[in-house]
């Protein structure tokens, strides 16, 4: 049995209080982002600025992401449902799967991928250019000004992009098993309206992708303001956001997936 070098614990021992460091650096920062969320509020231009770029700009990649899911869950849940001999039950399988779970944690991803990524770069280029340095010269809070808009147009946004995801994937399903494979159009819708609840489905998704989203944009604002002013530091940043805030988004969902079953199972 090989023995553990006292080198090796010191690296594990040193790891470890890095990234507890970090945790508590990222904690605080949020804290200070909330602390000066007034100006998103007393400026309002400047998060609908924000909601434009990471929202409607994610918008075809969302959408297009959406259908194509929902087309593979048409097929793929036909097969299944047809060895039972409840192929129009296909409404309510694909609605309850992407409304639930697929929506929120899919379109989450590609949010990280896509929106949280490009804030990162962003702050971390206007660190690294020393706009924020600048900005504190002219006794401008660069937290205020520039990280608390991108922080509530990415909270704002994901919901909403959630829910396109979830209704282009409901669109294609129906694309295919309606249009293509021939399940009967009036099962598919009634019998998703009748299974869908607001409370126990809808509002599920609607919860997930908003902590989902204050996960995400934390993650990218703070990796942008902690990124070191260089072309290398801001690089590792942009992979550390779209790495860890997918980590993020599917701890999170495991969390709040256990702790709503409990909260509607009683």
């Amino acid at each position: 049995m090989a023995k553990v070098s006292g080198s090796q614990i010191g690296a594990v021992g040193a790891f470890t209080l890095g990234a507890i460091r970090r945790l508590g650096q990222a904690t605080l920062f949020l804290g200070q982002v909330l602390r000066h969320s007034g100006t998103s509020l007393v400026r309002p231009a400047l998060t609908v600025r924000e909601i434009y770029f990471a929202g409607a700009l994610s918008l075809i990649i969302i959408m297009v992401s959406g259908l194509f899911v929902g087309m593979v869950l048409g097929l793929q849940g036909y097969e299944t449902l047809q060895t039972y001999g409840s192929e129009e039950k296909l409404g309510v399988l694909v609605a309850l799967s992407l409304v639930r779970e697929l929506g929120p944690v899919v379109s989450a991803l590609l949010f990280a991928s896509r929106a949280g990524s490009a804030i990162t770069a962003e702050i971390g280029l206007m660190k690294a250019t020393e706009q924020i340095v600048a900005m504190d010269m002219m006794a401008v809070n660069p937290i205020a000004r520039v990280v608390a808009p991108r922080f509530w147009g990415g909270v704002i946004s994901m919901p909403l992009l959630a829910a396109l995801f979830s209704a282009m994937g409901i669109f294609g399903a129906y694309i295919v098993g309606v249009r293509l494979i021939g399940v009967d159009e009036g099962a598919f819708w009634s019998q998703m309206q009748a299974a869908v609840d607001f409370d126990h489905d809808i509002m599920n998704g609607v919860i997930k992708s908003m902590v989902f989203g204050v996960g995400i944009s934390a993650v990218a604002t703070f990796e942008g303001f902690d990124a070191p002013p260089t072309a290398e530091g801001v690089s590792r940043a942009t992979t550390r956001t779209v790495v860890h805030s997918s980590l993020l988004v599917l701890a999170l969902d495991l969390v709040l997936t256990g702790f709503m079953m409990r909260m509607w199972g009683n």
